[in-house]
C-alpha cells in the first residue's frame, strides 16, 4: 500500500464521525471539519506539494535558473561591450573631428601662404614691369635725345651749307675759307639761339 491510499483511507474514516469538542484546538478542528477540511487529505497534499517542489527544484528550477543566469551574464557582457564600443566610437569620433580640424587648419594655412606668395609674386612682377617700363622710357628718351642731337647737328650742317651757298649766290663771288668759317659761326649762333 502506498502513502496516498493510506491517507485516503484515514480521511474516509475521519469524515463519518463527529467528535465532541472539548478544547479550543479541538473546536477549531471540528469547525474546519464542518467546513469540509479533511486533515489527512490536507497533509497528503502538503507532502505531495513539497515532493513536487523538490522535483521541480532539482529538474526544472535548477536548469532554468542556470539558463537564466547564463543569459543574465551574456546580457551583462553585451552591455559592457556595448559601453566599451560606445566609448571607443566616441573616441574615434573625437579623433576624427580633431583630424578634420587639423586638416582644415593646414589647408587654411597653405591657402594663406599661397595667397601671400601670389601677392609677393604679383608685387615682384609689377615692380619688374614698372622697372622695365621705366627702362624702356629712359632708353626712349635717350634715343630721342640722341636723335635730336644728331638731327640738330645735321640741320646745322645743312643750314651752314645753305647759308654759305646762298651768300655766295647773293654776293656773286666765291667766298674764301675765312668768310665761310665766319658765316658758319654766325649761323650756328643763330640756330642755337
Amino acid at each position: 500500500m502506498n502513502i496516498f491510499s493510506l491517507f485516503l483511507a484515514t480521511a474516509e474514516q475521519g469524515t463519518s464521525e463527529v467528535v465532541p469538542a472539548s478544547g479550543p484546538v479541538e473546536q477549531i478542528g471540528n469547525q474546519l471539519h464542518q467546513l469540509g477540511v479533511n486533515w489527512p487529505g490536507l497533509i497528503a497534499q502538503f507532502i505531495v506539494f513539497f515532493a513536487l517542489y523538490l522535483l521541480l527544484k532539482k529538474y526544472a528550477f535548477g536548469p532554468i535558473s542556470e539558463v537564466l543566469e547564463k543569459r543574465r551574464l551574456e546580457i551583462e557582457t553585451s552591455l559592457t561591450n556595448a559601453e566599451k564600443i560606445k566609448k571607443e566610437l566616441a573616441e574615434a569620433e573625437s579623433t576624427r573631428k580633431e583630424l578634420i580640424k587639423k586638416a582644415q587648419d593646414q589647408a587654411a594655412l597653405m591657402i594663406s601662404e599661397a595667397q601671400k606668395r601670389a601677392a609677393e609674386q604679383g608685387e615682384k612682377k609689377l615692380q619688374e614691369a614698372v622697372a622695365e617700363a621705366e627702362s624702356v622710357i629712359r632708353k626712349g628718351r635717350e634715343s630721342i635725345a640722341l636723335d635730336r642731337v644728331k638731327m640738330l647737328a645735321e640741320l646745322r650742317q645743312e643750314v651752314i651749307a645753305l647759308v654759305v651757298d646762298t651768300t655766295a649766290k647773293v654776293t656773286g663771288k666765291v667766298l674764301s675759307i675765312e668768310d665761310q668759317n665766319r658765316l658758319k659761326e654766325e649761323a650756328v649762333k643763330q640756330v642755337a639761339a
